[in-house]
């Protein structure tokens, strides 16, 4: 039997807080942790997902940021705006957040879909980005078989939350098949059982739909564009996209750095926290 995994054993000492922000008229979740006079930093996570991807992470980066980990826009419970959601829609509520919280400029860290909105926003407002983490970040390919995936157990998650149909989800996202998940599978449950959360999935998966994924997708001239100094973190088992992508992301972007973390999926943040931890901070602090 698998050690048992607790959020709450990976947030035991931890000073953080954990309340809702007015971003722009939009309620807007977030896990804090760190003094607020540090430099920021803020962690996105990926479609489906909510800020507890990165309970494994506050802890190493409040020593040095201001950490902010949120539920994007119509994620978690954060609101939801009932419209299908494409990348505009996210910077602009991560910029409204950024402006909530005073902070001119910030370090942006996105996981999936997360790293494919920090990507955008570094692109389109280049003076409010520090530096860029594109961590397996979505955003660079359509891969039909992928995006059915998602789409599939996405869907069925939310349409039937049964402990089965959620744990795949969060399964699916991992190299370690054999563990249980169990602290993540119920926050996710709960997450996906309120009120009016099927609709709110449907507009998240717009951008598996072919047509709208096409015009969100980030090519040569975007990435090309992109000024902040970036670290591309890619892993060896993401069930998203080779690390061929993940080397081909990088090498668009001027003067990238590309790691590999072995042994991982699509949440390296998470599986292997200490040496993500370790190569992230490393980055962030310029090491």
């Amino acid at each position: 039997m698998s050690e048992y995994e607790s959020i709450w054993s990976d947030l035991q000492g931890v000073p953080f807080s954990q309340g809702y922000l007015d971003a722009a008229g939009v309620r807007t979740r977030y896990l804090h942790a760190g003094d607020e006079s540090r430099p920021v930093l803020v962690l996105l996570h990926g479609s489906g997902g909510h800020a507890e991807a990165y309970v494994r992470n506050l802890e190493a980066h409040a020593q040095h940021f201001s950490t902010w980990a949120i539920d994007m826009l119509g994620h978690g419970y954060t609101g939801r705006p009932g419209h299908p959601l494409e990348v505009a829609h996210y910077v602009e509520h991560l910029l409204a957040v950024l402006d909530t919280i005073g902070a001119d400029r910030a370090h942006i860290s996105g996981e999936s879909l997360g790293g494919w909105v920090a990507a955008r926003a570094a692109v389109d407002h280049p003076d409010r980005v520090d530096r860029l983490v594109l961590n397996t970040a979505g955003g660079s390919q359509a891969d039909p078989a992928v995006m059915a995936r998602i789409r599939t157990l996405s869907m069925a998650a939310v349409e039937n939350p049964t402990w089965p149909v959620v744990q795949a989800r969060i399964t699916w996202l991992m190299a370690d098949k054999t563990r249980d998940y169990d602290d993540l599978v119920a926050s996710r449950q709960r997450i996906y059982r309120q009120p009016g959360f099927t609709a709110a999935m449907s507009d998240i998966m717009a951008l598996q739909d072919p047509v709208i994924r096409a015009r969100n997708l980030l090519g040569p001239a975007e990435y090309g564009a992109i000024t902040a100094p970036t670290l591309v973190l890619w892993t060896s088992d993401d069930p998203t996209a080779d690390v061929e992508e993940g080397g081909r992301i990088a090498s668009m972007i001027p003067g990238a750095r590309f790691e590999v973390m072995p042994g991982c999926g699509h949440w390296p943040q998470y599986e292997d926290a200490k040496t993500f931890n370790r190569l992230h901070l490393d980055f962030l602090l310029g090491r």
